[in-house]
């Protein structure tokens, strides 16, 4: 799925007025910006704090149908494409199962096939068509007799999707199978760049970007979904892959062919297959895929295939059982192909939430009483980590709290405020299996978050899970943490969506991998804590859950991401805001120290994100590649 940048009823003047409002709103807020920093800091940080927001904010966003032609390949680039000599000159079956299909479309997607830049491929189309349409054999045997890369079966009956396509199977003779539908439209560079990367790598499964336009017209674009590098917990939650996608044959010749049973998700089921036996998976970050949207087509209207839902279901709940993890599986209930897995828990483990706290009892009590009364997982303990105090009120409710609750302790760290430290002492007090680092400045809003965190952090594949946080006014805190993004080091995706929303590519509604999740709420298992030593106590305050995950993503574990462990949190209600000249130094100094250590992993980018969405911005939209050069080179 993805945006739609516009309503079909905007008119040029409404969007015109919402534009210049929105523009003089944020030079107003510019300017308290402006006399706020002044005031503070002095001419010099007030006019690179001034620069940065006028690069963020202020330049007009690309759209979605503005990309492809700023971003088309030009005539003498795919010429050089035509031109040029690989190794390897592996061949390409692209397979197309027919049915039924409009001729003006068919005719388009031959063309796209004949119009690729790489040469070495053969088209395998394998028609189910009824009576009624038999002008689609007659246009495909046209094109076969002018073009002998181009094969073409009539089927003696329809075998639905899958059986249609095992035919095409049948025919194939390529290294590497791709699949196509039957209306859709390839980038002319698609097969040149799936094979750049066999020659580089030679990956099992390889998938690109796609972007979908209203039928007729190709350049009538109004969704583009850059896609992650591979997830598996993406991947269960949804068919996020789906096109362009090319298999190595020998691999498909293992895992079968497709399943009628699975018809509607049937390509969900066979990469949940393949991901199976293989993490060799390679993603190209380029729009090379155009799916049609019609009223005929999932694209554009889900009921298209009504059987879709239950069978993705299926194929998810098959898979995971297929690989003796038992779990139960359903269907989000606004996007019905978004699945929420419940992976059964190995029975109930102690869970040691460890709190840093320092005054502000307002907001722990909050968090305690949450904690206390709406959680349906009994197996906790409470470990608060108290950090210079001052009010007896704060020491008051700490024996409050001991005695309403017998799982509560208290422990008593000295030194100067340090995440890292504090955390690491904190643990020490712990008697669980499982840490769930929590901020005192936070609040319950699933009761059954314990669990929903639990289930992952208990996969031996999983070292770290994080949480949905949101603000009191219901928009969004934290969705997941994205290296590089906004500030340089790391950004909160979504930040400031409502906290209903489904969000870019519906992310905001399933579990993900992602390679980064802010320590305001995480859990770990006590053996992956042990093996990462802890935290880093050189990070006292900025950046140490980041690198906490990345190291745990070093060690080969997963970090995800779920919506479904839902809390509040107030931010930074016991440290403060980094908003003294004295803070933003050690925050500098601290940021220089994580980017010394990972700009050799991430320097490129976040594998999690995309290499074509704005590092500028929260929200998902494309990149505006003026922009992120001003922004990079701003003091």
């Amino acid at each position: 799925m993805g945006i739609i940048t516009k309503g079909p009823n905007r008119t040029i003047a409404a969007d015109a007025l919402d534009a210049l409002l929105t523009r003089a709103s944020r030079c107003a807020h510019l300017a308290k910006i402006a006399v706020f920093y002044l005031a503070k800091f002095g001419p010099r940080y007030t006019a690179t704090k001034t620069g940065r927001f006028i690069q963020k904010h202020l330049r007009r966003p690309q759209s979605y149908s503005e990309w492809p032609r700023r971003h088309a390949y030009t005539p003498e680039q795919l010429a050089l494409q035509r031109a040029h000599t690989f190794e390897k000159n592996t061949l390409f079956s692209v397979i197309v199962p027919l049915y039924n299909t409009h001729i003006a479309y068919l005719r388009k997607m031959i063309e796209s096939v004949q119009a690729q830049t790489y040469g070495n491929w053969e088209l395998c189309l394998a028609d189910g068509s009824d009576n009624k349409h038999a002008r689609v054999a007659e246009v495909c045997r046209e094109y076969a007799q002018s073009d002998s890369r181009i094969l073409y079966k009539k089927l003696a009956r329809n075998g639905g999707i899958s059986g249609n396509t095992n035919e095409c199977l049948k025919m194939a003779k390529g290294e590497y199978v791709a699949f196509l539908d039957h209306d859709d439209i390839l980038s002319p560079a698609a097969l040149f760049r799936m094979m750049q990367v066999v020659d580089e790598r030679e990956p099992d499964l390889i998938y690109t970007d796609e972007a979908r336009f209203l039928s007729p017209d190709p350049n009538s674009i109004f969704v583009i979904h850059f896609k992650p590098d591979f997830g598996i917990d993406n991947l269960r939650a949804n068919n996020y892959l789906c096109h362009f996608t090319a298999y190595k044959r020998k691999l498909l010749d293992v895992v079968g062919p497709y399943r009628s049973q699975y018809d509607g998700s049937q390509d969900h089921d066979m990469m949940l297959r393949i991901a199976a036996v293989t993490n060799n998976i390679a993603h190209i970050p380029e729009v090379l895929y155009l799916w049609r949207a019609h009223s005929n087509s999932v694209a554009l209207n889900l009921s298209a295939k009504p059987n879709a839902p239950a069978a993705g279901r299926k194929a998810v709940y098959d898979s995971l059982k297929a690989q003796g993890i038992e779990a139960e599986v359903e269907n989000d209930q606004r996007i019905s192909t978004i699945y929420h897995v419940h992976y059964k828990l190995k029975d109930t483990p102690r869970v040691s939430i460890v709190i840093p706290t320092c005054d502000n009892i307002r907001y722990l009590r909050k968090c305690l009483e949450s904690i206390e009364s709406l959680s349906t997982y009994d197996n906790y303990e409470i470990i608060l980590v108290e950090n210079n105090s001052k009010r007896d009120e704060t020491f008051a409710y700490y024996r409050e709290a001991q005695d309403r609750w017998p799982n509560v302790k208290v422990a008593y760290w000295p030194g100067p405020w340090n995440w890292s430290a504090i955390n690491n002492f904190g643990v020490k007090a712990a008697t669980g299996e499982y840490y769930l680092l929590l901020n005192n400045d936070t609040q319950v809003i699933a009761p059954d978050w314990i669990e929903e965190m639990l289930m992952f952090a208990q996969r031996s594949d999983v070292g770290i899970v994080g949480a949905k946080l949101c603000y009191a006014n219901n928009t969004i805190q934290h969705a997941g943490a994205i290296v590089g993004l906004g500030s340089g080091t790391v950004g909160h995706i979504f930040h400031g969506f409502n906290r209903e929303e489904s969000g870019y590519a519906n992310r905001l509604l399933y579990a993900q991998d992602l390679s980064a999740v802010t320590g305001a709420c995480i859990m770990v298992r006590r053996n992956v804590w042990d093996q990462l030593g802890g935290a880093d106590e050189e990070l006292a305050v900025c950046c140490n859950d980041t690198d906490l995950c990345l190291r745990a993503r070093k060690e080969g574990y997963l970090v995800v991401w779920t919506p479904h462990a839902e809390l509040y949190h107030f931010e930074s209600r016991s440290r403060g805001y980094d908003d003294t000249p004295r803070k933003i130094d050690r925050a500098r100094r601290e940021r220089e120290l994580f980017w010394e250590r990972w700009e050799k992993d991430y320097g490129q980018g976040d594998p999690y994100y995309n290499p074509n969405l704005s590092m500028l911005h929260y929200d998902f939209r494309p990149k505006d590649t003026e922009e992120e050069a001003l922004a990079r080179h701003t003091p």
